[in-house]
């Protein structure tokens, strides 16, 4: 399986950069991820000069936009923290990102903004600076922060994300040709479909050009495309349309056609992961007594494995 290329803020794998000198090591990211994926380490605040220990730093109010202060020196790193975000983010070339929560530089949600002249904060709704600027650049970069992926919802879909992102661009960094393209949105017709149907119908009449785009045009527009589609929420509801479409392509015995459709409507109802259903599909489609056409379509689903298995993702229930 491709491995994905994610940045990540150097404290979340360990390293002491934080500005008390420490760090924040991440459990999920330095254990069962970390096997699967290549760490693109950083960290803004050690790459713009200003060393650890350091002092701390805060988001305030201006005329102007956000500012980055050191709370007690007063000194306004603004500037060069925007240079340093605005270089990076020019040569970043990852699959995805995980940002250090509630940093001034690095976090992604509920920053708080203080005003200028001191006193309790007037917003909390704001990203970091370094972070708010890769993400403008990157919109469609699949990104989360360290506390978010305490969820296993959003951890799932992250990860998910990152993984599709890593194939996509083997994919178009590699001699593809028309035909290629056609089978890799062949492979992801189901994963895409539970995300967002339109979003794949947008692909799919792309792919259909394939042989009269240029082929640079092509691969921009449909990178767009496939990653606006995924980065849609996946709903109980589309998982299980994709699971009745897959069981309908199989030439399962009515019993066992039954039995499958009993575990999806358990899934529906919120009794099981969606790790049972799939898990069963792929035991079906994998059958010798499966086999054909139809179930090695199936089976060549990225829906069914999106990641690898060890990480465990898929075995929360819905709610």
């Amino acid at each position: 399986m491709t491995r994905p290329r994610v940045a990540v803020s150097s404290c979340l794998l360990g390293e002491p950069v934080r500005f008390n000198a420490g760090h924040s090591r991440d459990r999920f990211l330095t254990g069962p991820l970390d096997p699967h994926v290549d760490w693109v380490p950083i960290c803004p605040e050690m790459e713009a000069g200003l060393g650890t220990p350091r002092e701390t730093l805060r988001l305030e109010r201006s005329p102007k936009g956000p500012r980055l202060v050191a709370r007690s020196t007063r000194a306004d790193l603004t500037d060069r923290m925007s240079a340093l975000a605005a270089a990076r983010a020019a040569t970043l070339d990852v699959d995805g990102y995980v940002f250090k929560a509630r940093s001034p530089t690095c976090g992604v949600h509920g920053i708080p903004l203080y005003p200028a002249g001191g006193g309790p904060p007037v917003d909390r709704r704001n990203r970091g600076l370094f972070a708010a600027a890769v993400i403008g650049a990157h919109p469609l970069l699949p990104v989360e922060d360290e506390g978010r992926l305490n969820d296993a919802v959003l951890r799932e879909a992250f990860v998910e994300r990152i993984f599709a992102h890593a194939r996509l661009r083997e994919l178009l960094a590699g001699d593809w040709r028309p035909r290629d393209l056609v089978a890799f949105h062949t492979g992801h017709k189901m994963q895409l479909l539970a995300h967002d149907p339109a979003g794949h119908r947008e692909a799919g009449a792309l792919v259909a050009q394939a042989g009269a785009r240029p082929r640079a045009e092509l691969a921009a527009r449909y990178a767009q495309a496939f990653h606006a589609a995924l980065a849609r929420r996946a709903t109980a509801g589309r998982h299980v349309n994709v699971l009745h479409h897959c069981v309908g392509m199989l030439p399962l015995d009515p019993a066992r056609r039954d039995d499958l459709l009993g575990v999806i409507d358990s899934y529906r109802a919120g009794l099981v992961p969606l790790s049972v259903p799939t898990a069963l599909l792929r035991h079906d489609a994998g059958d010798q007594a499966s086999r054909g056409r139809a179930a090695a379509y199936v089976r060549g689903q990225t829906y069914l494995s999106p990641y690898p298995e060890e990480l465990r993702l898929r075995h929360h229930v819905p709610t």
